[in-house]
């Protein structure tokens, strides 16, 4: 399965949505400020919050996912933007104002072949789409510091659902393990579900560099205006320059 079955992307849309609402004010700024009113393709798009925002903001909006519970999630959530099932290294961007993939959506391994030349043949293909002055956002997991404990377990409940996390870092391969167990109610009982997300880990730094060998311009900040990302991430907006 690629991820997100209909009770974890339930899950995910009810329980983890307040980062990508808390961040889209910011950046709906930053894409106000390029001065483009074109489409934004919004990358990992999950259960469409962001979409809905940018909709509202008054943009078209092209969303991908590559779990279709997402997808019907978002189709409903922001009925008036377009939404495709699919993998992010997949899609034929259009010509577009600005791209999105907020939440670690590259770094994920749904599609297997993600991998450092993937991202650098995805780098190249948004470049291409962008219409000058145009911009790229996006945040990663990083790789933890030297020292960090490698494994963590973590529990979080909602009025009807729980999830429990277990996540352990390879710090060899550079990749992380999230083995996730989620409990929805149905009815009076709950049913459960497991799902093991894997995710390859990138430096923003490393990124950034093959980002400006494409030819956009980058910085690397903390989050998104008030919406913070937690250690270990980082957000990267590149910039598509006005002249060549």
């Amino acid at each position: 399965m690629a991820g997100y079955g209909e009770d974890l992307a339930y899950i995910h849309h009810v329980g983890y949505s307040g980062f990508v609402t808390r961040a889209a004010p910011a950046l709906i700024r930053l894409i106000r400020r390029t001065g483009l009113r074109g489409r934004i393709v919004d990358l990992g798009c999950g259960s469409g919050v962001l979409a809905r925002e940018f909709t509202r903001a008054g943009y078209p909006v092209l969303g991908v996912d590559i779990s279709p519970a997402m997808i019907a999630l978002a189709r409903a959530n922001a009925p008036e933007a377009e939404f495709i099932v699919g993998s992010l290294l997949d899609i034929d961007l259009p010509p577009c104002a600005a791209v999105t993939a907020i939440g670690e959506c590259l770094n994920y391994l749904f599609d297997p072949r993600n991998s450092r030349r993937r991202l650098d043949r995805l780098f190249r293909g948004v470049y291409e789409a962008l219409s000058p002055g145009g911009l790229f956002a996006f945040d990663i997991a990083e790789p933890r510091e030297s020292g960090a404990n490698p494994e963590r377990r973590e529990f979080w409940r909602g009025p009807d659902w729980t999830v429990l996390l277990r996540a352990r870092e390879n710090v060899r391969r550079g990749t992380m393990t999230r083995e996730i167990v989620a409990y929805r109610a149905a009815g009076d009982l709950y049913r459960m579900s497991e799902e093991i997300h894997r995710l390859r880990l990138y430096k923003a730094s490393d990124l950034a560099e093959r980002l400006r060998a494409t030819g956009f311009e980058v910085t690397i900040q903390g989050g998104y205006g008030r919406a913070r990302l937690p250690a270990a991430h980082a957000a990267i907006l590149a910039r598509k320059p006005r002249t060549a």
